[in-house]
């Protein structure tokens, strides 16, 4: 047997008759190996991700490569190509920014908020989004609850661009796609998925934590860089 072969067929049978894929279990924990990276703002963080959606991709798809769960969930499946090609900028874009010199400590991205504008255009996309694909997903069979799965397809694209643009609201968009992404993945028999949903939510979490710290420390660092080199003149200084 090939290594395509087993790494297709592969899978680990409980009692009872339920399974879980090994392609699944690879695929999340390359997604997980790449969340840690993008914590830590490392250019490795992106081209990690997209092994892992290769991966994801065909599980997805589940009907049309055979697998043991002949299952199609569109939205996810169609949101591994989309995180590879947003990866593909994300990974262009930090790697650009690290090589300039301008990432404090050879680090890839700098933490920033979004703006009020950003802010409320990402709720737009998110709601108006879901709404306009919910029945093309059904259309195409996806599973049902089917605007589950647009919604989680919607929420990864912002979350993966917000990642590469640096805002720290982008970990809070991943909390919001788990909290629906791991009802779903239970009824659909993806339960590989499910657990790394539920391990991602409390993760993603500490990571917007600790974004926002990184973010708030430049701030005062900044703060006090700007009120040493300009010193408020109405601030008499001995000679």
């Amino acid at each position: 047997m090939s290594i395509l072969q087993w790494l297709f067929e592969a899978k680990v049978t409980f009692p009872g008759g339920q399974f879980i894929l090994w392609r699944e279990v690879l695929g999340n924990l390359f997604g997980l190996l790449s969340a840690f990276g993008g914590m830590r703002r490392k250019v490795w963080a992106w081209p990690v991700g997209i092994v892992g959606n290769v991966l994801l991709f065909t599980v997805f798809m589940g009907a049309v490569f055979g697998s043991p769960n002949p299952v199609n969930l569109l939205g996810q499946a169609g949101r591994q190509i989309m995180f590879i090609i947003t990866s593909l900028y994300g990974w262009y874009a930090w790697r650009a920014h690290r090589n300039s010199g301008a990432g404090e400590g050879g680090n890839a991205v700098e933490p920033n908020w979004a703006s009020t504008r950003e802010r409320v255009l990402m709720v737009v996309v998110l709601f108006g989004g879901t709404f306009a694909l919910t029945p093309i997903f059904r259309a195409l069979g996806s599973y049902e609850p089917v605007w589950a799965d647009a919604w989680i397809f919607m929420g990864s694209l912002l979350a993966t661009y917000g990642m590469a643009r640096g805002w720290v609201e982008f970990w809070l968009i991943w909390v919001a796609v788990d909290i629906v992404g791991v009802p779903l993945l239970i009824a659909s028999g993806y339960y590989a998925s499910a657990f790394m949903y539920l391990f991602y939510g409390a993760f993603t979490l500490t990571g917007f934590f600790v974004w926002w710290k990184v973010n708030r420390d430049s701030v005062k660092a900044e703060k006090v860089r700007v009120e040493t080199n300009f010193p408020d003149p109405r601030i008499e200084r001995t000679p």
